[in-house]
């Protein structure tokens, strides 16, 4: 694998809401944060160190990392001479719709972040080798099925049962935030789409998504956020097309979420371009 430089983070395409990602970092790279999906990454060079319910986690070269929906964390390089891994971020939705063809009803949850597993390492350096190659839909499905597999052989039947949920309700509540990230959504709006109220509501998303309804619209929002970035759009208008009220609002939600503020993202973004 290639040596670590300059602080970096190289993106692939983002593919049917499945994100690749490949870091360097030397110190601390990301602040304690939250996201909605599994993150599970691939330690290529280094030691990954991270803070992760209550513990400190270390991951060496060739072991993998698991992080859970909605799990404050953060992460660096455990030594001076810095750290280089590759991650996908995969919806908890596409998981638990995957493992509904099998049978299992609950969401996988590992008991310890870092895994060794060869059938995952296998899974991971076949989606993560060439992160700037496209997938494609083929490739994608055989990826969630084996995955979600994977995830749910590790994390057995100790998590928290999806139990009699209803799924076609649940479904016009993320197909309509999708849609409509950008407009204030309430939580009216919400119980008129899934016919549920608000509390039933809420407990339903939360045990078959790992996250919150708020939560889904804030990480929809912030993903469009990305995508600006990325164009190279003024923070300030970045903020107001993807349903922030202002640049503070967007850049307060961001740093929850990532670690790190949308400036200093895309700097890294911009270096491993650059690079």
């Amino acid at each position: 694998m290639c040596t670590a430089g300059t602080d970096s983070i190289r993106i692939a395409p983002v593919e049917d809401k499945i994100e690749r990602i490949e870091a360097r970092f030397r110190g601390n790279g990301f602040d304690p944060h939250r996201h909605d999906t599994y993150a599970i990454g691939l330690t290529l060079r280094g030691v990954q160190t991270f803070s992760y319910r209550g513990q400190v986690h270390a991951s060496l070269p060739g072991q993998i990392i698991v992080i859970h929906p909605d799990e404050l964390h953060d992460g660096g390089a455990g030594t001076e001479s810095g750290l280089q891994y590759r991650m996908i971020y995969v919806q908890p939705e596409d998981i638990q719709a995957a493992l509904e063809t099998t049978g299992v009803t609950s969401l996988p949850h590992l008991a310890d972040p870092v895994s060794t597993d060869p059938r995952l390492q296998k899974i991971l350096i076949d989606c993560l080798e060439d992160i700037d190659v496209e997938m494609g839909d083929l490739k994608r499905s055989s990826l969630l099925a084996e995955l979600a597999s994977a995830l749910g052989s590790l994390g057995g039947n100790g998590g928290v049962s999806a139990g009699v949920l209803n799924w076609r309700a649940l479904r016009r509540c993320t197909d309509f935030i999708k849609e409509s990230f950008k407009d204030p959504i309430t939580v009216n709006d919400l119980e008129q789409l899934a016919n549920l109220d608000r509390f039933t509501l809420s407990r339903q998303f939360k045990r078959a998504y790992g996250t919150s309804p708020h939560r889904y619209l804030l990480m929809r929002r912030l993903a469009h956020v990305k995508q600006l970035l990325l164009l190279g759009k003024p923070l300030a208008d970045v903020a107001l097309n993807s349903g922030f009220s202002d640049q503070s609002h967007m850049t307060r939600h961001f740093k929850r979420a990532f670690g790190m503020t949308p400036g200093a993202w895309r700097q890294l973004t911009a270096a491993s371009a650059r690079s």
